[in-house]
């Protein structure tokens, strides 16, 4: 067990290890050493401050922050809406829906691309962060039905009371079972958040702009070129793009673990 957890963890951490080792080569010790072999000088920050100016990664990161904002609240509000109705209310076509969003996650999203493109393009939302985000802020399907597992362990008879005493359906929903569903919330918004941070092929197909329409993800692009790449400053900005989320990280992790955890299992 403990040999299987050293070899696992030791191909994680290795490529990481050359990011970082990398990232603090000059271009004369990147293009004459191996990817293993330590740099002369760490304290040479050249490379991250070249990527900074270069890349335009406070623009990348203000972008960034922007689009995971309103993702994250449209998805979580339109998940735990929609979770909300189809667990509490009983119509005619309720379980051919549940059908069909586990239909749709056996369907590649790379297939679709074609499609949703000509969509974006035909309502003008190509190259515009407004468009980028409102596709981002798709149904979540994995999250629709982590709510609906957590919906599924509230007692029914919680909403009935409430209804009793005079509250409405979106008061039942704000003001009682919005709050009990923080454990679900919280890992949804760390699955959401993590493939928002990281996204790059749409980033890369519907912004267009790349002066001014740059992502974490995407910024980077700017040191590739048909004859090479500076995969030294690449390395530089990864690190440098990893860094908040590291961060975010360190300073929550109880609560990320907590969140997982409870929303794994139950409500």
């Amino acid at each position: 067990m403990y040999f299987s957890l050293i070899v696992g963890a030791f191909i994680s951490v290795l490529p990481v290890a050359s990011c970082v080792i990398t990232a603090f080569k000059t271009d004369d010790e990147y293009y004459n050493t191996n990817v293993m072999q330590l740099p002369k000088n760490w304290l040479n920050f050249d490379n991250f401050i070249a990527v900074f100016k270069n890349a335009d990664m406070l623009l990348a990161f203000k972008n960034s922050a922007i689009i995971l904002v309103f993702v994250l609240l449209g998805s979580i509000l339109f998940g735990t809406m929609l979770a909300y109705v189809l667990n509490r209310f009983k119509f005619l076509g309720n379980g051919l829906i549940r059908n069909l969003f586990l239909f749709a996650t056996l369907i590649p999203g790379i297939a679709t691309q074609v499609t949703v493109y000509q969509i974006m393009y035909s309502v003008g939302l190509v190259d515009k962060l407004v468009g980028y985000m409102i596709l981002m802020m798709g149904t979540d399907i994995i999250s629709i039905y982590i709510f609906l597992q957590f919906f599924e362990n509230i007692p029914v008879s919680i909403d009935e009371s409430a209804i009793i005493d005079g509250a409405s359906y979106y008061g039942v929903f704000f003001k009682i079972l919005f709050p009990l569903l923080k454990p679900a919330i919280v890992t949804c918004m760390i699955l959401k958040g993590v493939g928002t941070y990281n996204e790059y092929y749409m980033a890369n197909l519907y912004l267009q702009s790349k002066d001014k329409l740059v992502t974490v993800a995407t910024s980077l692009y700017k040191f590739t070129g048909p004859v090479g790449s500076q995969y030294n400053l690449i390395c530089a900005g990864v690190l440098i793009t990893m860094a908040p989320a590291f961060l975010i990280f360190i300073f929550c992790q109880k609560q990320i673990y907590s969140g997982l955890t409870n929303g794994s299992v139950k409500g």
